[in-house]
């Protein structure tokens, strides 16, 4: 599996996510800061990591979307929806 600077990596094993910061005949560079803000740098063998996925827009968090849908969509006790309630207000 062919890594490149920049990638995010990750023990298959579990761990701290990193950063690759160079390949090399020996092994993978990796960078990753500790729980204390601490700069870690060593070289690992490639068979050890695997790639972290990318996140994409579509991976993206979109709660807030869904919850302005559920208002606009509820419905009081008179069967009005929220959103022609708004409209007169």
């Amino acid at each position: 599996m062919p890594f490149e600077p920049g990638n995010i990596v990750v023990l298959k094993s579990g761990g701290m996510q990193m950063t690759v910061a160079e390949v090399g005949e020996d092994g993978v560079q990796c960078l990753w800061l500790g729980e204390e803000g601490d700069l870690f740098r060593e070289t690992l063998p490639q068979a050890v990591l695997e790639l972290v996925p990318p996140i994409g827009p579509e991976d993206e968090d979109i709660d807030e979307d869904e919850d302005d849908d559920e208002d606009s969509d509820e419905e009081d006790e008179d069967g009005e929806a929220a959103s022609a309630r708004r409209q007169v207000a």
